[in-house]
């Protein structure tokens, strides 16, 4: 009885103590979270203040988003070398050299630029667009510029609600938890910029919903980077649109959108339009479509061997020979007799009398 009474007491006390190891790897995961989260206020701080000391107006948003995409790098390497013991912290963050990373970034691209034309379209045919062409040779120049502008920004914005922290508040919430609360937090943040109302931070939802699929699908970040800085270069510098109310970033084309606030964003551009929401929201199943590889790839569960290891060919052997019953006895081997070899013979010699008679 005493046995049988202590059984429960045993169970109950192995629960609670995988219960308050989850519970506690849970509140790791989440105080990563914060750390990350207070270092990127840090790190925007920090590269808009070397930005304004080191560049010009001109070249100012291209350094800091260089310089906050150096110290993101560094900053969140040095948390996943010291917290989680990662031998290769910046692959860790979702920037693996992995076989296809070219075309994941690409098809990113072409996904980022299809969604840009899907929203213009409705605005070219229902309002239209006054386009200004400057074909100096300056403002190609300065396209290159603000080409590589865009391309960090979205770097910037990858790392920072895609790499470390997102990937920290994952292991805390789940996918889903992280997906709809970094959504939140990039709708707040994107909610100060001047020039924001409801459809804004709408779109900053959808758009971060959609972000977080990729990474999700492909466990990299080269697929949303190609997303993200396809929706925003392709408006700004093909279209020459206005990116969350700023419109200086397209030297060659600078178009006027024409047409009702709910269409073209107003002065706010797309990322203030209802229909760039609803495009948006539209793109994800786009997204679980052409990713299945991808997810299939990189997400699939890795069997892990487990157990006593088991001579697969004995134990099949045994069913056989269980199954149709003992093996008759193999015959024997034919063995080859020689002929006896005979002494050799003693040669026969003369008798010769010794006898002294024989004289």
């Amino acid at each position: 009885m005493s046995a049988a009474g202590n059984m429960p007491g045993n169970l109950s006390g192995s629960a609670s103590g995988r219960t308050s190891a989850a519970g506690g790897s849970r509140f790791r995961a989440y105080s990563k979270f914060v750390a990350a989260l207070l270092y990127l206020f840090f790190a925007r701080a920090l590269a808009g203040r070397a930005a304004e000391g080191l560049a010009s107006d001109q070249w100012a948003p291209l350094v800091e988003q260089a310089m906050l995409v150096f110290l993101l790098l560094l900053g969140y390497a040095a948390m996943g070398f010291w917290f989680d013991r990662q031998a290769h912290p910046i692959r860790e963050q979702g920037l693996p050299r992995r076989a296809g990373w070219e075309g994941e970034a690409a098809l990113g691209l072409a996904l980022g630029w299809s969604i840009a034309l899907v929203c213009v379209l409705p605005m070219v045919l229902l309002g239209g667009i006054a386009i200004v062409l400057v074909l100096h040779s300056s403002a190609w120049g300065w396209l290159i510029v603000d080409t590589g502008f865009f391309a960090a920004l979205a770097l910037a914005e990858e790392i920072a609600f895609r790499g470390y922290g997102f990937q920290s508040f994952v292991r805390a919430v789940g996918p889903l938890g992280a997906a709809l609360g970094f959504a939140a937090f990039y709708g707040v943040v994107q909610a100060h910029a001047p020039g924001s109302g409801r459809a804004s931070f709408a779109v900053s939802l959808a758009l971060s919903l959609l972000l977080s699929a990729a990474y999700l699908r492909a466990r990299a970040l080269w697929l949303s980077w190609g997303l993200n800085f396809g929706w925003k270069a392709s408006r700004a510098l093909i279209f020459g649109l206005t990116v969350s109310g700023v419109g200086s970033h397209s030297p060659v084309v600078q178009g006027n959108p024409m047409g009702p606030f709910w269409l073209t964003g107003g002065g706010y551009g797309l990322d203030g339009s209802w229909v760039a929401f609803i495009v948006l929201l539209t793109a994800l199943p786009v997204i679980f479509r052409v990713t299945r590889d991808l997810d299939f790839l990189h997400n699939a569960p890795v069997i892990v061997a487990g157990g006593i290891p088991v001579d697969l060919d004995a134990a099949a052997r045994r069913q056989h020979e269980a199954a149709m019953g003992p093996a008759e006895p193999a015959a024997p081997a034919l063995v080859q007799i020689f002929p006896a070899s005979t002494p050799p013979t003693k040669p026969e010699t003369s008798e010769v009398d010794s006898s002294p008679d024989g004289l």
